[in-house]
């Protein structure tokens, strides 16, 4: 089976552009030559775009072969296929990686645990916001009359156990990702990448009409 896929590297140190070209090489199984350009939103930098042919996966291998180096701003793109949904990574130095299921109209689909993992993380930052020094109520199912100044089915952050699903939550993320801020909207704003898109919607308008190569894979 093969899918079509997009490379967009955004910006990169002309240095760098034959060493993506081999690592490309190495995922697609043939030679890979990219037609770099400069790119105007970084000036210095290059950038260049890859429509592939491949097997189902390439786009995370090429995302894996490519994240070594934090110089890059880059997005990889493969289309749904049997059992696959359509899927795009996208990387810049001072936010890292991001990826998402693709909907056919290019909508962000975000898949329910990774929903409710936000808002858990949104009453846990809001309620030690609450309740400022010293222990953080959660609302989570506790036995009833946990504490004597608490509702029945509050704990507290430093009574509560490490497998109610809690534990270290807090720590885990802290310190938080530069674009997380704690707030719903800013969980939500991370899980659909709005911060890659605002960090990459210069350097992409700065390549429209920058010429395209094709390239099918080998095997």
């Amino acid at each position: 089976m093969t899918v079509h896929g997009v490379l967009q590297i955004h910006s990169a140190p002309p240095a760098l552009s034959p060493h993506i070209e081999w690592a490309v090489a190495g995922v697609l199984g043939m030679s890979v030559t990219l037609p770099w350009v400069p790119q105007p939103a970084s000036p210095g930098t290059v950038r260049a775009e890859l429509s592939w042919a491949g097997r189902p996966g390439a786009a995370g291998a090429i995302t894996s072969a490519l994240a070594g180096w934090h110089l890059l701003r880059f997005e990889v793109t493969e289309e749904a296929s049997a059992g696959c949904d359509a899927v795009r990574y996208s990387c810049t130095p001072s936010l890292g990686m991001f990826s998402a299921v693709i909907s056919a109209n290019g909508d962000v689909l975000v898949p329910e645990g990774r929903l409710r993992a936000a808002m858990t993380l949104a009453s846990v930052s809001s309620s030690a916001a609450f309740a400022g020094p010293g222990p953080v109520a959660l609302a989570v199912a506790g036995p009833p009359g946990a504490g004597p100044d608490l509702a029945p089915g509050l704990v507290t952050a430093d009574e509560e156990s490490p497998d109610d699903g809690f534990g270290g939550l807090l720590d885990a993320h802290a310190p938080r990702h530069p674009a997380l801020g704690g707030s719903l909207e800013q969980e939500l704003s991370l899980l659909l990448g709005q911060p890659w898109d605002d960090e990459l919607e210069p350097f992409r308008h700065a390549a429209a009409g920058a010429p395209v190569r094709w390239l099918h894979a080998t095997g």
